[in-house]
């Protein structure tokens, strides 16, 4: 209960500085309602954090005062809706007549420009670091990835994918897929194979990779 409490007092703190802007700590306390200790507490934790920064107010008379908001990295922290975005732009586009090449166009662009964002993160790197480079930069996404090494098979692994970010936008534009996989096609200079796909609801995506011998 008492961590279900802190949860509470902490998720309230951020949406009232969401609200106001900037806070002092005798602010905080007589709108939620608890000590001013309390309140410092938990600014320490959110501080360390890096959720918010505080402020030294000077004032003409009397001794200066800390006022506290919110940073941008607290910004993730509340609800986004960036795939409903994302899919309403592209809804708009598939109205053209040449909508669907388009998209298409779209996917491939994104492609080539992570290609060349990651290219040289696995330059000079062996097929099994290369593999391991690729989910460490899927992991940075949030695709939850891990690389498995075919004990019977050299040359071949399995990447799993255990999330995906865009799925939303990926189960109605399979372009999102299909852009993936040439983009480990390229970025590792191997065969890759989808074997499994969220997009599909199943569990995970699976990619087969087989370094030609």
């Amino acid at each position: 209960m008492k961590m279900h409490e802190e949860r509470s007092t902490r998720s309230g703190l951020l949406r009232l500085l969401k609200m106001r802007g900037s806070c002092s700590t005798s602010e905080m306390a007589e709108a939620m309602g608890i000590t001013e200790m309390a309140i410092r507490r938990h600014i320490q934790s959110l501080e360390k954090d890096g959720i918010i920064r505080s402020t030294l107010v000077r004032k003409a008379m009397g001794r200066p005062s800390y006022r506290y908001s919110l940073t941008e990295t607290a910004d993730d922290l509340f609800p986004k809706n960036y795939a409903q975005l994302a899919l309403d732009l592209l809804d708009q586009l598939e109205s053209f007549e040449d909508g669907e090449e388009r998209i298409t166009r779209l996917f491939e662009g994104r492609r080539d420009r992570l290609e060349r964002r990651y290219r040289s993160r696995l330059s000079n790197l062996s097929p099994e670091q290369k593999i391991a480079a690729l989910a460490e930069i899927q992991n940075e996404s949030g695709y939850m990835a891990e690389c498995v090494a075919d004990a019977e098979t050299p040359g071949v692994y399995t990447l799993y994918e255990y999330n995906c970010p865009v799925a939303k936008v990926a189960r109605q534009y399979r372009q999102a897929c299909h852009s993936e996989r040439q983009l480990f096609e390229r970025l590792l200079d191997a065969e890759v194979e989808r074997t499994e796909c969220l997009a599909d609801g199943q569990i995970r995506c699976t990619y087969k990779i087989r370094y030609r011998q």
